[in-house]
């Protein structure tokens, strides 16, 4: 324990000289990489929420973290040396309960502050739920724009980590993207997080930040060490190609990642690979535009199939692009059934379930 102590501290301490010696300019990644090449560091995913946090709580004393164990770092560190550096009154432990973080979140927004609360897994936010989509959501709405919660954003780790089970596993996504007047966002890695979490907390609108808990620390990339925002609503192609557009979010676009190598390797099909980045509001123009291109379209999440978000994309899409489709929109997604514990590598729509789908849609003769 005194070791992990020891382990933590020094990364806080790294954590909070890289966000101190962070510019006060904020700019999208795009504008800064078109005007000068900026510092990068190696970090994984949960380094870059951590980057992030400092930032955001650094450049406005009215910005507060709060959660289950935040306090001390939270259970997998994201939010380690906020307490040190910003005191008690800004970052504090809540009791088990996600009625009341949110509900306490909602409230501290409606007073000017800008709270980021932590739900510590993504599978218990349902207490919650009623909070967010009765109140957060509403809020502005039923107040004719005289009042609004616009500087709450929640984060929430979600998804497969290695045989979580039921409770610690789910991708509860699509329940929220069916509630208007908030935003839901899902970053696919590092470089992404920090961008796309900045945005989301100074966006004027409530914001549900779901977090792949898979790439907390096997997501290593280059990330700018200052501050910068990637705009949400707009997705990115991470990937061009000509014979098939994959569709994505949160982990599964590196799972599309990989099928698109196999196929391309073994097959010689080209795959485009687009990450929404955003689900609520979701960038439909850019998978439009990228499927007119290839006439094909595979979506994947780790979330049921029936109901999925997927669902909402494959409609969309197929209104949109229905004359220049050479196949059925195929989806590659977890089954109709509460996430496993021990058959957990059936479940997943690997990379394996995905290339065997792209296949069979490339080959489709009507």
């Amino acid at each position: 324990m005194a070791a992990l102590q020891q382990t933590a501290a020094a990364d806080a301490a790294a954590a909070a000289a890289a966000a101190a010696a962070a510019s006060p300019a904020t700019a999208s990644l795009s504008q800064c990489d078109q005007q000068q090449q900026p510092e990068v560091a190696k970090m994984n995913f949960c380094n870059a929420v951590n980057s992030a946090l400092h930032i955001a709580m650094g450049e406005d004393p009215k910005t507060m973290c709060f959660g289950e164990d935040v306090a001390f770092g939270g259970v997998f560190m994201c939010s380690r040396g906020l307490l040190e550096r910003f005191g008690r009154d800004r970052v504090f432990n809540t009791p088990l309960s996600e009625q009341g973080i949110v509900g306490f979140a909602i409230g501290a927004a409606a007073e000017g502050y800008r709270p980021i609360a932590e739900i510590q897994f993504a599978d218990y936010i349902f207490p919650a739920f009623d909070q967010i989509t009765s109140e957060a959501a509403k809020y502005r709405y039923r107040s004719g724009g005289v009042y609004d919660v616009g500087g709450l954003t929640i984060r929430a780790p979600y998804g497969a980590v290695g045989h979580g089970g039921h409770y610690h596993s789910q991708s509860p996504e699509a329940f929220f993207t069916h509630i208007p007047g908030i935003q839901v966002v899902m970053p696919s890695g590092p470089r992404e997080a920090k961008g796309l979490l900045l945005a989301a907390i100074r966006d004027p609108n409530p914001t549900v930040f779901f977090e792949a808990k898979m790439l907390y620390r096997t997501a290593v990339e280059d990330v700018p060490e200052g501050d910068y925002e990637i705009p949400l609503g707009k997705a990115r192609v991470a990937q061009q190609g000509s014979d098939i557009t994959l569709v994505g979010w949160g982990q599964q676009v590196r799972v599309l990642e990989l099928a698109a190598r196999e196929v391309a390797e073994r097959d010689g099909i080209s795959c485009e690979v687009v990450d929404l980045r955003t689900l609520l509001p979701w960038d439909a123009d850019t998978v439009e535009a990228s499927v007119r291109k290839t006439g094909r379209l595979l979506v994947s999440h780790e979330a049921p199939v029936t109901s999925g978000f997927g669902a909402e994309v494959v409609s969309t899409i197929t209104d949109r692009c229905f004359y220049s489709l050479e196949a059925p929109p195929a989806r590659v997604c977890g089954y109709d059934t509460p996430f496993p514990l021990i058959f957990e590598p059936l479940y997943l729509p690997t990379a394996r379930r995905i290339a065997d789908a792209i296949r069979s849609t490339v080959r489709h003769h009507g």
